[in-house]
């Protein structure tokens, strides 16, 4: 348990989020909106408008540049529908140094916007660049608001991740989207602001690249929780080792702080999509997260002594 716990803490995603500790507390909008969620969230009438972005590495997009564009829908469509809402338009910012990586960045974006239907509304390329770059932002509207700071005590830890897909490669990429029919997709994403409209949900997020254990962390710290992760109960495939599924990204994966009394319909929505959900752990006030597994339990993160991300200083 204890190796298990070092790697995570090790893993290439939980460094990169963790690097925003050293940013975070300086930063502020200025306005009442929470930094440090997967969307900022600006009131917008009844509801909300959803902004979010994302950006990928170089070494990605220069080795696999037609899912890097894939992703830079996908992921953000994610963070979307992890606050409960439903994406509006794309638009993208693409470096390159000539067409051989702009082409399938181009075509993988525009694949995944056909099967989201989510637009794209314009953006910005450059093919005489030094290397390949890509970030991607998505406008979404929210009915009624998903956050990462509105776990409390007591509400149940559940994962929803889709377990039919399989590894790209060696990449800690989990692609459950590619291959499946969009309405099917639309439908089972749809279940994230089905749940916030209905009240059966108090906060979520989508699993992001720091993992599902550090995904948790950030819920925990942007909440001021804590939470024991039964690692026997996360849904996962039989055949792939723990480390590796707990360091994956999925294309389709969220955590959600449910109510004990809603989790039943939760769970039901999930199932009925296909989607393979469960409680994994039960919210506590401790602010520290902690792995229990056959071998016992261990101290994954203790916020009280050492911040992950800092969110926890510029909450509104």
């Amino acid at each position: 348990m204890s190796a298990l716990a070092a790697t995570l803490r090790a893993a290439r995603g939980m460094s990169h989020k963790a690097d925003l500790h050293a940013l975070l507390p300086g930063l502020h909008s200025g306005a009442d909106i929470r930094i440090g969620d997967d969307c900022a969230a600006i009131p917008d009438g009844d509801g909300y408008l959803l902004l979010a972005i994302e950006g990928f590495v170089e070494d990605f997009v220069n080795s696999d540049p037609y899912f890097a564009g894939y992703c830079g829908v996908m992921v953000n469509a994610s963070d979307v529908y992890a606050m409960g809402g439903r994406p509006i338009a794309v638009v993208d910012a693409l470096w390159s140094k000539g067409a051989n990586t702009a082409g399938p960045a181009m075509h993988g974006l525009a694949d995944a916007a056909s099967i989201y239907g989510i637009p794209v509304v314009g953006g910005h390329t450059n093919m005489r660049a030094a290397c390949g770059q890509l970030a991607v932002a998505i406008l979404g509207r929210a009915n009624k608001l998903l956050t990462s700071f509105d776990a409390s005590p007591g509400d149940m830890l559940v994962a929803a991740i889709d377990l039919r897909g399989r590894f790209r490669g060696e990449s800690p990429y989990w692609d459950a989207s590619s291959g499946k029919r969009p309405e099917d997709l639309r439908a089972a994403l749809d279940i994230l602001p089905m749940l916030a409209e209905r009240g059966l949900c108090r906060a979520a997020k989508d699993i992001s690249m720091a993992g599902l254990v550090g995904t948790a962390l950030m819920l925990c710290e942007a909440s001021k929780i804590g939470v024991t992760i039964n690692l026997d109960a996360i849904p996962r495939p039989t055949t792939i080792p723990i480390e590796r599924w707990l360091t994956m990204f999925p294309s389709y994966g969220f955590l959600l702080a449910v109510a004990k009394d809603d989790q039943p319909a939760a769970l039901r929505a999930f199932a009925a999509r296909g989607i393979s959900a469960a409680v994994i752990g039960t919210c506590d006030h401790t602010q520290r997260v902690l792995l229990e597994g056959r071998e016992g339990t261990e101290m994954f993160w203790d916020l009280n002594e050492t911040p992950f991300m800092g969110v926890r200083h510029v909450d509104a």
